[in-house]
């Protein structure tokens, strides 16, 4: 339904796709240098196990080759869908959480010093393109964390973010806890939004979900029918 301006000569290597149909003709998938934010419903976890696996598959079926760094600020990290996905793309589940290196934050302060502090020896280290910040903002909604500090804290952290992933060519995709209630939750959500270049959500359009492409600066942006909004992980098989 929605045609791409897809920037041309760039070889599908270099892409990082979710392998959904409906999806992958809307959004072809992230690329080095992207810092991405992947909000909306619980199914966006589902996506971050998907792409834990697809990015470790040969460049061929569409993967990177690479293995993967998951910055876990809400205990997030699901390790039997992601061993459940490897065995549907024919991998060794063992050998594909042995490339995911999972770092935990318990707080703001611990997940501010992993990426400042921790981040750059960590790609470095484990040879990593791809970096999954998952529930970046959650820490920071601790109501034991000051307001100002926080705001002026998440501010300079997504901004340290935005450059990494342009300087260092990785990818970068955090997501952002649905409690859209909170005051203090819109804000880091508009910070986020702001400072990514691609902006993506699960949302519900007459009771369907859909994954909207918000903002990008080289694909049109649009709606496509998504699985389900509790996406199963042979949805992305049938893909």
């Amino acid at each position: 339904m929605y045609q791409n301006a897809i920037l041309e000569h760039i070889p599908s290597k270099l892409r990082l796709s979710l392998n959904i149909e409906n999806v992958d003709s809307l959004f072809p998938g992230f690329m080095f240098g992207d810092f991405a934010v992947l909000r909306g419903s619980s199914a966006v976890q589902s996506l971050l196990s998907c792409m834990c696996v697809r990015a470790q598959l040969p460049y061929q079926l569409g993967g990177l080759e690479t293995s993967v760094l998951f910055v876990d600020g809400g205990n997030s990290f699901r390790l039997y869908d992601v061993s459940a996905f490897a065995q549907t793309c024919e991998l060794d589940p063992k050998e594909v959480l042995e490339r995911i290196f999972v770092s935990r934050a318990f707080t703001a302060y611990q997940l501010t010093s992993l990426n400042f502090e921790n981040l750059q020896s960590a790609i470095e280290k484990y040879d990593s393109k791809v970096v999954i910040l998952s529930n970046l903002a959650q820490l920071f909604l601790d109501d034991d964390v000051p307001k100002k500090e926080a705001q002026e804290v998440f501010l300079q952290l997504t901004a340290y973010l935005a450059d990494f992933a342009k300087k260092n060519s990785v990818i970068l995709v955090a997501t952002h806890p649905p409690r859209f209630w909170s005051k203090r939750s819109r804000f880091f959500e508009g910070v986020l939004c702001e400072r990514a270049n691609v902006v993506a959500a699960i949302r519900k359009f007459r009771n369907r979900p859909h994954f909207v492409l918000e903002k990008h600066s080289s694909f049109k942006l649009g709606k496509a029918e998504f699985p389900s909004e509790e996406v199963t992980l042979a949805d992305f098989m049938e893909a």
